[in-house]
């Protein structure tokens, strides 16, 4: 006869079985940071990450290369 208790409120597992048994428990838990979302589809040589509003998500592209920063960029 297998029996398998499982007690919530704290947190145990009892298993009564004649032969060797493996249980695993998973509990879900927080979700953890959030990744970067980068889109690097139109990368090329130089380009430079920066974040896009719009589109809420970090743009490395053609657009904003280290070429193209001007104006005191120390690059």
């Amino acid at each position: 006869m297998t029996s398998v208790n499982i007690t919530t409120t704290k947190n145990t597992v009892t298993v009564n079985e004649g032969d060797a048994t493996t249980v695993t428990i998973a509990t879900q838990g927080p979700q953890g940071p959030k990744g970067l979302d980068l889109n690097e589809a139109n990368k090329v040589d130089g380009s430079v990450v920066y974040y896009d509003q719009s589109s809420a998500t970090f743009k490395a592209d053609q657009t904003t290369t280290k070429l193209s920063l001007v104006n005191g960029g120390n690059f």
